[in-house]
């Protein structure tokens, strides 16, 4: 295929027949396609109806904090972003050890991200129930445990959204 002309004088095989009919190619590929039918929608799909978020701008926020951290495997990161605010030293370097070097670690590491990975997105959340300002219950089957229902509850002290204990 060669260059095309700038020279709007200039004819081709393509425009011609174009110019031909009183119409020049740009104001007829500008038109709108009248006639076209569309078929009407069927609604959502099942996977947008499973699909149920907090309406919660800075919850929302923190979620997908906590999946950022996931995705990059920095379990200290999430840990310090997730425990309570009022959870001692003591006990969120337990909670770090029991994600990190614990015999189980790796299997609970893999839930707990599914877990917040499928919040984050609201896949599978039945409801949320809270004024989700300064707390939110999420009700939702474990992503990967078919048949487990969960309750996870965060709740916001100070701006921060935090588990609850």
């Amino acid at each position: 295929m060669g260059k095309k002309s700038k020279n709007p004088n200039k004819t081709t095989k393509s425009t011609t027949s174009s110019s031909a009919a009183g119409a020049p190619a740009a104001a007829a590929a500008a038109a709108p396609m009248e006639g076209v039918a569309y078929p009407p929608s069927d609604g959502p799909s099942n996977e947008e109806l499973d699909c149920l978020q907090t309406s919660s701008d800075s919850l929302q926020a923190k979620l997908d904090q906590l999946t950022s951290h996931i995705m990059a495997n920095d379990r200290t990161s999430y840990v310090h972003q997730f425990v309570p605010l009022d959870l001692s030293p003591a006990d969120t370097d337990g909670y770090l050890k029991d994600l990190t070097t614990a015999p189980e670690a790796d299997g609970q590491w893999t839930n707990l991200a599914a877990e917040i990975a499928a919040l984050a997105a609201g896949k599978g959340v039945r409801k949320i129930e809270g004024d989700q300002q300064t707390r939110a219950v999420f009700y939702f089957e474990h992503p990967l445990l078919p048949g487990c229902d969960r309750e996870v509850t965060f709740v916001c002290s100070v701006g921060e959204w935090r588990a609850e204990g």
